[in-house]
């Protein structure tokens, strides 16, 4: 299968998939796949490397491939602000199921992979997904290419529209550390949707605008958070978010910050 993306540039799905486990840094909002674990290793990964990559000011998602191969070493995505509601969630279709496959480029060049637009979150946070528009959602997908464990391209009429992360939960980690191995505690798959909500509702605009029910709310899931005596390498990284937003609002005194 021939893919293509923004730019008219365009890939083969060819070979196997990555073998590294996706990373998904909850505070910072990306889900990275690849091997670099600090910021002076990503800049000479993506020196050595082409594809989709910042800009100066730019900041588009990312797919690298290896100069002489073209096979694909690394991706990484944000996670759009724009949550589409329930109602639209429920027409992402289940079908196709992900394929595993590697991707290959058709040639050496350099091009821009917008990010996308609209998150779909499953029934309990079993997976997300970012579409680049709900238009997506009004056609049948052709396929979804399975680039890593858990993390899919969807395809519709041969193009990239999107991707998705199953199991979200287990990818949660800090930075550019690789998340622990083992499964995902309950607890923390809990604590995993309610701090979600948090970030995709509107619950966050009542927490920036300090009505006392939101920071109550928000006081209670940060004590969770460093309570929690299992699974504390995902608890860490998701307390690397909420407790930033404790700082800022609800230890604060006086009114909405500007």
């Amino acid at each position: 299968m021939r893919l293509t993306l923004d730019d008219g540039w365009t890939a083969t799905v060819e070979g196997r998939p990555l073998r590294v486990a996706p990373r998904f840094d909850f505070a910072d909002q990306r889900v990275r796949v690849a091997t670099y674990a600090d910021v002076e290793e990503r800049e000479r990964f993506l020196t050595d490397t082409f594809g989709s990559g910042p800009w100066l000011w730019d900041t588009p998602d990312e797919l690298r491939f290896d100069v002489r191969s073209r096979e694909l070493l690394g991706a990484e995505f944000q996670l759009p602000s724009r949550v589409v509601d329930a109602e639209d969630s429920a027409r992402l279709p289940p079908t196709p199921t992900a394929r595993p496959g590697g991707l290959l480029a058709d040639e050496a060049r350099d091009f821009r992979l917008e990010v996308t637009a609209e998150l779909c979150r499953a029934p309990g946070d079993t997976a997300l997904t970012c579409l680049r528009d709900l238009d997506v959602l009004d056609r049948p997908l052709e396929a979804r290419v399975g680039i890593a464990r858990d993390v899919a391209l969807l395809i519709q009429d041969g193009t990239v529209v999107g991707w998705s992360l199953t199991d979200p939960a287990t990818s949660l980690t800090t930075g550019f550390a690789a998340p622990d191995p083992a499964p995902a505690t309950p607890a923390t798959r809990l604590l995993f949707t309610a701090c979600m909500d948090l970030v995709t509702t509107p619950l966050l605009d009542r927490v920036k605008d300090r009505d006392p029910d939101a920071l109550t709310g928000l006081r209670a899931l940060d004590h969770a958070l460093r309570e929690q005596s299992e699974d504390r390498h995902r608890a860490d990284a998701l307390h690397a978010l909420i407790a930033g937003l404790v700082e800022d609002y609800a230890d604060r005194p006086g009114g909405p910050k500007p």
